[in-house]
């Protein structure tokens, strides 16, 4: 199941809020881009927010997924607010070694 992937991704401790929403945007991306083409979206995502939103109070990515896939299904379409995180350096293999 491809949302069990990303949200094990999302889940980390200790995050900034900034940080927290630049993974939740990655998150929504990389679910997003395993959908299959012929997907139905709205019944892709309801599974994918019914999937994850029992961790939204513990882990603020996976509040900040859900509130694009909550903010895509909007009547009417607006644009996402998506954006690649600034490059940066963020520790590397060490602070996530520390961060477990």
């Amino acid at each position: 199941m491809n949302i069990a992937r990303t949200l094990n991704g999302l889940m980390a401790r200790n995050l900034t809020p900034d940080r927290a929403r630049e993974l939740g945007q990655l998150g929504y991306m990389q679910w997003l881009g395993t959908l299959p083409a012929n997907a139905d979206y709205v019944k892709e995502a309801g599974k994918a927010y019914a999937f994850a939103e029992e961790f939204i109070d513990t882990d603020p990515a996976v509040a900040a997924f859900c509130a694009l896939v909550r903010a895509s299904q909007h009547r009417p379409l607006q644009p996402l607010d998506l954006a690649l995180p600034k490059a940066k350096r963020r520790g590397g293999a060490r602070s996530r070694r520390l961060s477990i």
